[in-house]
């Protein structure tokens, strides 16, 4: 991987003219149309009939990208809603069945086979899958499925409060829920979630809508219920529906007892006779919010520097991104909420999203971000298109490994020993505390998926009682159930990415054990980690961890012993 402005960031066209944009399906059809009727006498017919289609592919991915981008940057924009819009209601149903009649072709050509036994194996295997589910029927159904998933952010994007006389987004509202005034917080946290109930019912609506279109889907391809679907769509050949009971087995198992214990710890530093939901983000020690930046620009300048220490080439990613203004990172009314890095095929470079507010969490949603440049860029150079998109199991170990390894050279962010101390004290602990709640969630959409004719109060119990499940006992609900009942509608994957949550819960494991190995033997640990990142989706996922010297594997035994290593750093971080 060598980054600069002349080798990378520019689209190197052959099959599509220079100038090709993508304005409406008229502009494309010309390009399908002779994919389509191209005549295969070869193995080297074959790869250029899968170069330039990945070229188109590439193409249209980046255009969608940045209608996604635009419109998420600045959600009360119509115009913009419409152009994203315009792509997932005109063009993207017309372009369906030409993919599928090229998936077609591609598995009936004789040479493809040759193809089996290579670095294509994954290529060939997601064909025949896409096949196997496309159905005429779910192509209006999926178009409008692409347009309401994006309601979700416009609805939480215009969520403000006021306090002390000023507006503000959520976001910005969640630095005083680490107040060390309890006062503060309890104020605060109660106009936040008072303001999230004012759209309950607008969400639980479009909640219901989603899941009664996405069942009709899955009905339409074959399956009994979307989750199942799910699975085949997401091209989970990895591990099964089973492998997920047993992930959430695992984590009440071995989690549940250490989210206990941190509750208590927390519960008997605040000395509070009980511990509320508003006492869950303040430092437990009653220190003020670190502030490991004073702007934007200061945090991406700063992460370079820590990146650069840890391999000079990952610096040169941020810098690049930087340069070519790839990044909306400040919170602000109208924006969407969350944060993502958005790849962009075509010209290799991606776009980093975020809504910084100036807190430690900002800091590691950016070394995040960060590893999914860096993992788009050094996967750039494959061949192909489907080649360079990997599974979120892989691209979470990117993204999550980041965070670990930056945290160990934080000290350009904060240089006061103690704090940095604290810092790390935090972050360790939220490693844990995620657990849990990636369980609830992945366990939530596979019983909302399989009883898809539930009523609102029923989806409102059985959340709780998953809640209860997985989740500390210490924290006390009482007169904030209806509260607890709705937390799920804070998370956008359940909104806009079914079933795409569970993979951060694998992913951080391999990161801890990943981060783990850096610490013994620094060198070694990112030659793998890169030779890991640059395969790509060339490999089974299991095949990718152990590149990158890690196991992927979540069952209880390895969940407790990397449960048990963080809980030995965060006790050495404790003295």
């Amino acid at each position: 991987m060598s980054l600069t402005t002349e080798n990378i960031g520019k689209a190197n066209r052959h099959f599509l003219k220079s100038d090709f944009s993508v304005t409406s399906w008229d502009d494309l059809k010309p390009y399908y149309e002779n994919l389509i009727s191209r005549t295969i006498n070869s193995k080297e017919d074959l790869i250029e009939f899968l170069l330039d289609r990945s070229e188109l592919e590439s193409a249209l991915q980046e255009n969608l990208a940045w209608r996604y981008i635009r419109m998420s940057c600045d959600n009360t924009n119509e115009k913009l809603q419409q152009d994203y819009n315009y792509y997932v209601r005109e063009i993207d149903p017309n372009i369906s069945p030409e993919d599928n009649k090229l998936n077609e072709k591609f598995i009936a050509c004789p040479f493809s086979e040759l193809l089996s036994e290579t670095d294509y194996r994954n290529y060939l295997r997601n064909v025949k899958q896409r096949i196997s589910l496309f159905r005429k029927e779910n192509i209006p159904l999926l178009a409008e499925l692409a347009e309401k998933q994006q309601l979700f952010g416009q609805i939480s994007g215009a969520q403000t409060i006021t306090y002390n006389n000023q507006e503000h987004t959520l976001q910005q509202a969640s630095v005083w829920l680490k107040n060390t005034d309890r006062a503060i917080r309890e104020t605060v946290y109660k106009k936040i979630t008072a303001r999230r109930l004012e759209d309950k019912k607008q969400l639980d609506d479009l909640y219901t809508n989603l899941i009664q279109l996405r069942h009709q889907v899955a009905l339409n391809a074959g399956f009994k219920n979307f989750r199942d679907y799910s699975f085949a769509a997401l091209e989970r050949f990895d591990y099964s529906v089973e492998d997920c009971y047993r992930f959430h087995e695992s984590i009440e198992l071995e989690i549940k007892p250490v989210i206990n214990q941190l509750e208590e710890y927390r519960k008997t530093k605040l000395d509070v006779a009980h511990l509320m939901p508003w006492d869950l983000a303040v430092d437990p020690t009653g220190k003020p919010p670190i502030k490991p930046f004073s702007n934007t620009q200061e945090m991406v300048e700063k992460t370079i520097l820590c990146l650069k220490e840890i391999d000079p080439e990952f610096a040169n990613c941020i810098t690049l991104l930087d340069e070519m203004n790839r990044f909306d990172l400040d919170s602000r009314k109208g924006k969407s909420p969350g944060g993502y890095n958005y790849p962009l095929y075509e010209t290799g470079v991606p776009f980093i999203f975020m809504n910084s507010t100036g807190q430690l969490r900002d800091l590691v949603t950016m070394v995040h971000e960060s590893g999914h440049a860096v993992h788009a860029v050094l996967a750039h150079n494959l061949p192909f298109h489907e080649m360079r998109s990997c599974p979120s199991e892989v691209a979470e170990l990117a993204s999550m490994s980041m965070e670990l390894l930056t945290m160990e050279h934080w000290h350009h962010f904060i240089s006061d020993e103690k704090e940095l101390k604290r810092a790390k004290l935090e972050h360790l602990t939220s490693l844990i505390e995620i657990l849990p709640w990636i369980a609830i969630v992945d366990a939530f959409q596979q019983w909302v998926y399989l009883h898809p004719e539930h009523s609102v109060t029923e989806r409102e119990q059985q959340f709780v009682q998953l809640y209860n499940r997985f989740s500390g006992t210490v924290v006390d609900w009482q007169g904030f159930e209806n509260v607890k009942e709705n937390l799920w509608q804070k998370q956008i994957h359940i909104f806009d990415s079914p079933f795409y949550y569970i993979e951060y819960g694998m992913a951080q494991l391999g990161a801890i054990a990943l981060w783990k190995n850096y610490k013994t033997d620094a060198t070694a640990t990112i030659r793998n980690y890169k030779k890991a990142l640059a395969l790509g989706y060339t490999k089974s996922i299991g095949e990718i961890y152990k590149a990158a010297g890690v196991s992927f594997d979540f069952s209880a035994t390895y969940i407790k012993e990397l449960s048990q290593f963080v809980q030995s750093e965060i006790k050495e971080l404790q003295k």
